[in-house]
């Protein structure tokens, strides 16, 4: 294994490490943060008394990252694309390239008489 092949293949495994330990800690802190919570709110409904219902906790919005506004753009294009490629009309299309090459082709075929007449004229 060469020098470079190494320190790329080590700091892969690295990283993937940290990522993982990183993402597993975080998971970790949202469970005990929730628990604690709960159990803050018990020990307070035991001590108070019953109190007024919290309202619910409104959904955190979280930003797309750029990966995500990337891919979903190429969908959204790619998409576009293929209902572009469903409803044309192939028949009109077909008939529209056989209108072109028939006209290139006469275009062809009359500069050549012309030029065929004016070798034979002179």
């Amino acid at each position: 294994m060469g020098f470079t092949t190494g320190l790329l293949g080590g700091f892969t495994l690295t990283t993937a490490l940290i990522h993982l330990s990183l993402s597993i800690h975080a998971r970790n802190r949202v469970a005990q943060s929730a628990s604690l919570h709960q159990q803050s709110l018990v020990l307070n409904q035991l001590v108070d008394g019953p109190s007024l219902p919290l309202p619910p906790s409104a959904p955190r919005a979280v930003q797309a990252g750029v990966w995500e506004t990337a891919k979903d753009r190429w969908n959204a294009e790619l998409e576009g694309n293929v209902k572009k490629l469903q409803s044309t009309d192939w028949n009109g299309v077909r008939d529209q390239m056989e209108e072109g090459v028939s006209r290139l082709w006469r275009r062809a075929f009359q500069k050549g008489r012309e030029g065929v007449v004016e070798v034979v004229g002179k």
